[in-house]
């Protein structure tokens, strides 16, 4: 059974950093894709960032520059570093596990999920 646990969300005003974790059991962060995604009250959720087995990455437009995904192979987690966040940041964020091996952005490509940690910017 695939487990993926989030944390590190938080509350931060407009141009702070939060760092968010992705523990994962079940299966490693190695040998497949894995994701980050959020979701405000209302709205679908939306892919945010990926990484590929090989290390790839991809990011949706609104966050290039300020995010940065990145896994540990060994400690078995994926990492989102949040830099310059902004209000529009604020959401659940979700982190997800797929079996393919390459850049995954869409959601229904994914296989597993986290419970999801909320991150607030206030302006």
């Amino acid at each position: 059974q695939v487990q993926l646990v989030e944390s590190g969300g938080g509350s931060v005003q407009a141009g702070g950093s939060l760092r968010l974790s992705c523990a994962a059991s079940g299966r490693t962060v190695s040998s497949n894709a894995m994701g980050w995604f959020r979701q405000v009250p209302g709205k679908e959720r939306e892919f945010v960032a990926t990484i590929s087995r090989n290390g790839l990455t991809y990011y949706t437009n609104s966050v290039k520059g300020r995010f940065t995904i990145s896994k540990d192979n060994v400690k078995n987690t994926v990492d989102l570093q949040m830099n310059t966040l902004k209000p529009e940041d604020t959401a659940v964020y979700y982190c997800a596990a797929s079996l393919r091996v390459g850049i995954v952005t869409t959601q229904t490509n994914y296989d597993y999920w986290g419970q999801g940690t909320q991150v607030t910017v206030s302006s």
